[in-house]
């Protein structure tokens, strides 16, 4: 705990900020804009640049369609998203959209008999067939231990039955992370609540000592000679404006604190049995969900799915990666975490209705059906689609802290059809990699720009956003626009092209990613050493070995 006595609270400040950049994938956020000529137009679309024509170390995208310039595309990609939403109304991706063009809009029948009504753009697997939709939802282990804590719940472990053992386990673990992340949320709560009195206190001492209703920095760096308080609420304010205070940041902090308190972490807080009422442990008891595939909060999806196929060079929004591609929407994600039972429907939904690559910026730590996911994945496998995953925002090394869901199946065999994405800045130097993002020699392939990345934001609005949510679809239209102009590649061909290809910096030694770990030093690694590839996406480099391989 802080010394709120001995200790600067802009080192408090400093340190919640930080935080509430990091949540679910969204560091850096900026507001929301109308056009993107008001952000800052050396990151609007540098996740399509080259390191050597533009010295942005991007994924060489625009390089690939100078090299592709002569060639026509062969076929069109169906990219799967599978996230919280996508706005298909956006001015920059309407007419990117999959339609599903075997059903009638609107009928309330199932024309095309894939047990789903009215799918004409995807399908929504959080909802209701009555239209309502889930928002928010717990942590895994928070539903798990609503789940086993009537079985086992102050229980001797010396009388679990052997059969019981696997089960205890579960719940124990369950436990201890909730009992962790509860308590850290307390304290920061604690904390930001004397933080936020702090602030106040000072800004009243401040408005009433300058006769004012509002501050600002000049005005406040103009005191002197004042009394001992007011000199203590100046040099308090100076700091926390001179460390890039925001009260947009604060109260968004605040909020996150509460939805993690009241939500995400209470386990009187149970939300699907309300909407859905299906039993999560049973794979076949489908026939949920509905057709709305924007839902009640888009913003995530609609970015990710705008960096797979924004159209491009319209004048408008951003360039999109792959340009002969469509977008089928799956919603599945929530916020908060997941359900496995939804996400092994949904990528055999993708499947089943054609879809080549199947992107997925979400994940979670625990994952009590992963056979349903695991059985899904090989469906996949069989059909030749490839699986693009966001790696994590944690900041840590999945190698030893696994993140769901994942290749390696029940029977340690792994998927095939995977690719376990990073994200990395534009900066070639130690700060290549983002902070936050996870790694691995062994379970992270290869790293993508998703640092500052420009994209899509609901209401035909654009927005700044990082993590490796980002970098996940850099790949995914990367692949798909390998797989347009070469669709006679299979999809382990494609992977291999793509992973193969990829820009190797054997040189280069880079921060390890240790998001909330500010007491541990950062050692410098090679990225051979944090990924199976040691490299970074190279659209030109995987077009080129595509052709020479045609």
């Amino acid at each position: 705990m802080v010394n709120f006595k001995n200790k600067p609270l802009i080192v408090l400040s400093a340190i919640l900020i930080a935080l509430s950049t990091s949540i679910h994938a969204k560091n850096n956020k900026s507001k929301p804009v109308t056009t993107v000529d008001s952000l800052d137009h050396t990151l609007v679309n540098w996740f399509n640049k080259d390191g050597i024509t533009d010295s942005i170390y991007g994924a060489s995208v625009y390089k690939t369609y100078e090299f592709l310039k002569d060639k026509t595309p062969k076929k069109k990609i169906i990219v799967a998203v599978i996230d919280g939403g996508i706005d298909i109304h956006h001015e920059d991706l309407k007419d990117k959209i999959w339609v599903n063009q075997d059903e009638i809009p609107g009928n309330g029948i199932d024309d095309d008999n894939n047990g789903y009504i009215d799918d004409v753009n995807g399908w929504n697997f959080i909802g209701s067939k009555e239209g309502q939709n889930i928002d928010i939802e717990n942590i895994e282990y928070v539903r798990l231990i609503r789940q086993l804590e009537s079985k086992y719940k102050n229980t001797d472990p010396k009388t679990i039955s052997k059969d019981q053992r696997k089960e205890f386990a579960l719940y124990q673990f369950c436990e201890k992370e909730y009992e962790k992340e509860l308590q850290k949320y307390q304290e920061r709560s604690v904390k930001i609540s004397r933080l936020s009195s702090r602030i106040e206190n000072s800004e009243n001492l401040l408005k009433q000592y300058l006769d004012t209703d509002s501050l600002n920095l000049k005005l406040i760096k103009e005191i002197e000679d004042a009394p001992d308080s007011i000199m203590k609420a100046k040099g308090f304010m100076t700091n926390l404006y001179n460390n890039s205070f925001s009260y947009e940041s604060f109260n968004e902090y605040k909020k996150h604190i509460n939805l993690y308190l009241n939500k995400h972490l209470n386990l009187e807080y149970e939300v699907r049995s309300k909407i859905i009422n299906d039993n999560v442990n049973d794979i076949t008891d489908a026939g949920y969900g509905n057709m709305d595939v924007i839902g009640p909060d888009a913003h995530h999806g609609t970015h990710v799915a705008g960096i797979i196929g924004a159209v491009q060079k319209n004048g408008i929004g951003i360039d999109g990666v792959a340009e002969n591609i469509e977008i089928m929407a799956i919603r599945a994600i929530p916020n908060g975490d997941e359900y496995d039972k939804d996400i092994a429907l949904a990528i055999r939904y993708a499947v089943d209705n054609g879809a080549n690559i199947i992107n997925m910026s979400f994940g979670k730590s625990t994952s009590p059906q992963k056979h349903f996911v695991d059985d899904a994945i090989k469906y996949a496998e069989k059909a030749n689609v490839l699986l693009i995953h966001a790696s994590g925002n944690d900041g840590i090394n999945i190698d030893k802290q696994l993140r769901y869901p994942h290749k390696v199946f029940n029977n340690k065999k792994q998927a095939a059809n995977w690719i376990s994405v990073g994200a990395s800045t534009h900066h070639l130097d130690t700060q290549f990699i983002g902070n936050f993002s996870n790694y691995g020699a062994k379970y992270v392939d290869v790293f993508a720009p998703g640092v500052d990345v420009v994209s899509l934001y609901p209401g035909n609005q654009y927005q700044i956003n990082s993590g490796t949510s980002m970098a996940c679809p850099v790949v995914s239209g990367v692949a798909a626009l390998i797989w347009s102009y070469y669709p006679e590649l299979t999809m382990l061909q494609l992977k291999h092209i793509l992973l193969q290809s990829a820009t190797k910096y054997k040189k280069l030694k880079v921060n390890t990613p240790n998001l909330g770990s500010e007491k541990k030093t950062i050692k410098p690694s090679k990225l051979s050493r944090i990924s199976t590839t040691g490299g970074l996406i190279n659209a030109y480099n995987a077009a080129k070995m595509a052709e020479s391989m045609n």
